[in-house]
């Protein structure tokens, strides 16, 4: 496999698996750059925040319990977007680190154990229809085995037809050959008469 190719590959696997804490992580850093700007204390900046987390937490809670067990992606992400708000409210309100930091560990695990249920969803998936695939497969290539076999088989027969078909002629001719050979004589003994095509070949 090509390089390139290989680091593709690397990089279409490592995607998926960062992106909670890349996610997480961008909300803390702009939350902070917030904070620097102004929002720090601020009480109209954090009832701001608090107001959207709210509203994206109620969506997330109508959208699991809507009509056929609700829509689990569209719950999960209202309540991926409650929590990245209350996370960037924090950052940027508080005067420090240490809550920021700890809200972010916790939205971090939180994403990752939301994401980690799509990703075991998603390998059962793929491997049933890796599954399905290759039983699907092995039916069409034993199916092939066997119209191959048959195949050869009426091959064969036509073939060993033909030799019969070719032996009897010869012997036709190789009896009329003989000297004395009189089919009309061997019809007349109560011999079975011979077609006129047999003749007509023998002849």
């Amino acid at each position: 496999m090509d390089e390139p190719l290989i680091q593709h590959h690397w990089v279409t696997l490592a995607a998926p698996r960062v992106a909670p804490a890349l996610a997480t992580s961008t909300v803390l850093i702009l939350g902070r750059i917030w904070n620097a700007n102004g929002a720090e204390h601020s009480t109209g900046n954090a009832a701001l925040m608090i107001v959207l987390a709210a509203g994206a937490t109620t969506a997330g809670a109508f959208a699991a319990a809507g009509r056929g067990g609700g829509d689990g992606v569209l719950a999960a992400t209202a309540f991926a977007t409650s929590g990245g708000l209350a996370l960037a409210g924090v950052a940027g309100y508080a005067d420090g680190w240490s809550l920021p930091i700890l809200l972010w560990g916790v939205a971090t695990a939180v994403a990752y154990g939301i994401a980690a249920r799509y990703w075991r969803s998603d390998r059962r998936d793929s491997f049933a229809h890796t599954r399905q695939t290759t039983i699907r497969r092995e039916e069409h290539g034993h199916i092939e085995r066997v119209e191959a076999l048959r195949a050869g088989a009426q091959i064969e027969a036509a073939r060993t037809g033909a030799a019969y078909a070719e032996q009897l002629a010869t012997a036709l001719v190789t009896r009329a050959a003989l000297p004395g050979y009189d089919p009309q004589a061997l019809t007349a003994a109560g011999l079975p008469e011979l077609t006129a095509l047999t003749i007509r070949k023998e002849h």
